[in-house]
């Protein structure tokens, strides 16, 4: 699940930096349309992200501190990256119920 949920916070990041340095700058300086399609599929991945990461947070136990931090993330152009670290992390870290894997010696 939370390989989805980072996966699914790459793409709707992606979704926000295309909106704001692609197709906005591509309708005001060259008149081309691309903001309602991309803000569309921008503002789905965002409801979509909002969804899971509610269901994610109540999953991995997270605190409501957490929670808002990974929303924050989502709205700050490039907050998906800081976002990605943290969970890249947590997916690294052994849970509670899996024994550690041996160090080598």
């Amino acid at each position: 699940m939370l390989r989805s949920f980072r996966l699914l916070s790459l793409i709707e990041g992606l979704s926000l930096i295309t909106l704001l340095f692609i197709a906005m700058p591509a309708k005001y300086q060259f008149g081309h349309d691309f903001v309602w399609p991309v803000g569309m599929a921008h503002g789905v991945l965002w409801l979509a992200f909002v969804a899971m990461s509610l269901l994610v947070s109540h999953l991995r136990k997270w605190s409501v501190g957490a929670w808002l931090l990974a929303l924050l993330c989502s709205v700050v152009p490039l907050g998906f990256l800081l976002l990605d670290a943290r969970l890249k992390r947590e997916l690294a870290a052994p849970t509670a119920g899996q024994p550690a894997t041996a160090s080598p010696k």
